[in-house]
């Protein structure tokens, strides 16, 4: 990341990674769809006078202009949504407000085991979650469809940023559900 840029972390959360870009960037947008997040990140990052907070749609990257930003980021973020179309539809985005040259680093799960119910539903399995859950040592709802979340097919998004401009450059962690991406914005 060059000194200077301008950064897009796509799912900012409380700010954790906005921290870490804000000081090797010029400027960077954290965009988050939950305000309840955006007010914490705020609070817990007061100091960092080159961070935009922007409140997402949870569908696209509205309020970020085309050809706008050198880098787009996004770490555990898309695995959590429950329809790979949206999680495709922001690699689109991602292709519209990057520049010519600008890349993206985004993480994706491509494993679509770990997105069943079942597979988190074996008699014992049900049994300690609820446990745990009910001695609050574990988190209620991971039948829910955010928690569930879903895979998105590499060949699907390839083409989706084909489609976008951009040319996925590298891949890690195939079939798994940390794959993380490096795409380039290759036209303008």
């Amino acid at each position: 990341m060059e000194p200077g840029s301008r950064v897009l972390e796509i799912g900012c959360g409380v700010g954790r990674l906005t921290r870490g870009l804000a000081a090797k960037a010029g400027e960077v947008i954290a965009l988050d769809v939950s305000a309840e997040m955006l007010a914490r990140a705020r609070d817990h990052n007061e100091e960092l006078d080159n961070v935009t907070w922007l409140l997402g749609d949870g569908s696209t990257l509205a309020g970020v202009e085309d050809s706008s930003v050198d880098a787009c980021v996004s770490h555990v973020v898309f695995q959590h949504i429950p329809d790979p179309a949206v999680t495709l539809g922001y690699v689109a985005e991602m292709g519209r407000v990057l520049r010519a040259g600008g890349w993206a680093a985004f993480q994706v799960s491509n494993d679509p085991r770990v997105h069943r119910a079942e597979h988190h539903n074996s008699t014992a399995r049900r049994l300690l979650r609820r446990v745990r859950a009910g001695t609050g040592r574990a988190p209620r709802g991971v039948d829910d469809p955010a928690w569930l979340g879903s895979a998105v097919d590499l060949p699907e998004l390839t083409d989706v940023a084909s489609d976008a401009g951009m040319q996925v450059e590298q891949v890690f962690g195939a079939g798994t559900q940390f794959c993380v991406i490096r795409a380039r914005r290759t036209s303008a």
